[in-house]
């Protein structure tokens, strides 16, 4: 094949610097958004934060009028012209230098999210007890083992026999009874009922440490010990039967049993903390619903006055170059900044306005909504608006909810209408918690009503709904206890 040189010509679409940092600007929550105008503070020494303005607005006029009060105070004449975009396929490091000498050694400083104490799990809570407790070498290992075999759900994963043979190769004559032993003690260690078998042994470990005279727990012990299946199938007849009490006594003895924990070890497992900030508030002012962007969301920025005054026109020296950089880097900063709030308060608009039955009424009056409905009426791509209601969060009268709730697929009703998926399941939510514990709604019976009330939906679409909101079916619902 012969080889030859073609020249060939093409367009392709590409993205400015400036856009680049607005998008990802966008799609940051509230407190990504505060790390990133954190290390902008600390990495930029023209950026500032500004405690006097009250809006981002002023911030980029108060730029502004810094930049032409720049002119009169440099001594060597106006400053150099310096581009309001950057060229197309270029990046940051293409135009300026690395100026992150300015805010410090970023890299070595040490995150204060990082000093943060480790999350608590069971494990580290059993053993910490462990450590507390006298025991022997000997047992102190065989109550290791033991602890290394119980899950999240504070119940043992192996039988006390795997446990017995586990053992035994490490540690010389061990016998049987001197691993239950063990297992006695660790099973009064907190939350009460850890280290159980299963379901039943829970239960009775969680009785037995209760006091003495406490009412009906001699009876609650009889239940969960010999007759916890008729429990669970409310064969209310039969156990009043087999124990022997009145009607009155049965429900007393199972209102003990409902307060014992089936998964105690849950108590202890903690998840690390996720903080909501909302970005908007929505409050109701002269029957007028008002959007406003949260203040504290983000710190007012500004261009430090001093240190722009110090950049001169005709001056090529390294600290007079490095100053005009962090001064352009700081002025498409804040403008980015204003970009980004001026988007989602016109989104968080738009989505007030067609979801105002919502704020008057709550989740039951929800209208069907979808992405390209907000994207045409604002005439923004629907890429943009996921951005800007992914991890963004509305305060409104019925809570903080994200803007992503707002939106949800819809079901046809007899007028012709629409009623949006989140109003189904809302209704579903109130027929279930109105309905009655001994004769709970059916799939089919909930369609029914929902077809009274004019909303055509089939019961599979109901049970999906159900399944979705962990919602147990009418079989499981029911209760004669």
């Amino acid at each position: 094949m012969k080889h030859s040189i073609n020249l060939k010509l093409g367009q392709q679409l590409s993205m400015t610097p400036q856009l680049q940092q607005a998008i990802r600007l966008l799609q940051l929550s509230t407190l990504d958004l505060q790390q990133e105008i954190q290390q902008a503070l600390e990495s930029n020494m023209m950026l500032e934060v500004d405690e006097e303005d009250s809006s981002f607005q002023s911030i980029e006029v108060l730029a502004e009028k810094k930049t032409e009060n720049t002119d009169t105070l440099t001594s060597e004449g106006s400053q150099t012209e310096m581009p309001d975009e950057l060229p197309i396929d270029s990046s940051w490091d293409d135009v300026y230098e690395d100026g992150g000498d300015v805010g410090g050694a970023r890299s070595e400083a040490v995150e204060f999210e990082t000093q943060r104490s480790g999350v608590s799990t069971l494990l580290d809570h059993l053993v910490w007890q462990l450590e507390l407790t006298p025991f022997s070498e000997r047992d102190h290992d065989i109550a290791l083992s033991i602890i290394d075999s119980i899950n999240d759900e504070g119940y043992l994963t192996s039988s006390l026999e795997e446990i017995f043979q586990g053992l035994q190769g490490q540690i010389d004559d061990l016998d049987y009874d001197e691993v239950k032993t063990v297992l006695h003690r660790v099973q009064n260690f907190d939350p009460s009922g850890v280290a159980a078998v299963d379901l039943q042994d829970c239960l009775r470990i969680q009785l037995m440490q209760l006091p003495v005279q406490t009412p009906y727990r001699r009876e609650a012990l009889t239940v969960v010990t010999d007759h916890l299946e008729l429990l669970a199938n409310h064969g209310r007849t039969a156990l009043m039967r087999e124990l022997g009490v009145p009607s009155e006594h049965l429900d007393k003895i199972v209102a003990l049993i409902r307060t014992l924990d089936p998964k105690p070890g849950l108590q202890i497992q903690q998840s690390g903390s996720e903080y909501v900030i909302p970005d908007v508030y929505v409050s109701k002012r002269n029957n007028i619903w008002l959007v406003n962007l949260n203040p504290e969301c983000a710190p007012k920025l500004r261009i430090n006055a001093e240190y722009s005054a110090l950049i001169k026109k005709a001056d090529e020296s390294k600290d007079n170059l490095c100053m005009k950089e962090h001064y352009q880097e700081a002025k498409w900063f804040i403008k980015s900044l204003q970009g980004r709030n001026d988007t989602l308060l016109r989104v968080a608009r738009s989505i007030v306005a067609r979801q105002t039955d919502f704020l008057e009424h709550g989740p039951i009056a929800m209208k069907p909504m979808v992405l390209k409905v907000i994207a045409e009426e604002l005439d923004m791509h629907e890429s943009t608006i996921s951005r800007v209601t992914t991890q963004k969060y509305m305060h409104t009268p019925n809570g903080i909810v994200e803007f992503k709730y707002f939106f949800s697929s819809h079901v046809s009703t007899e007028e012709g209408g629409e009623c949006s998926s989140t109003a189904i399941r809302a209704f579903i939510k109130e027929l279930v918690g109105n309905e009655n514990p001994a004769k709970p709604l059916s799939d089919s019976k909930i369609a029914d009503l929902l077809n009274e009330k004019g909303i055509n939906i089939a019961r599979r679409t109901i049970a999906k709904y159900r399944e979705a909101m962990f919602v147990s079916s009418s079989s499981e619902r029911k209760r004669t206890l």
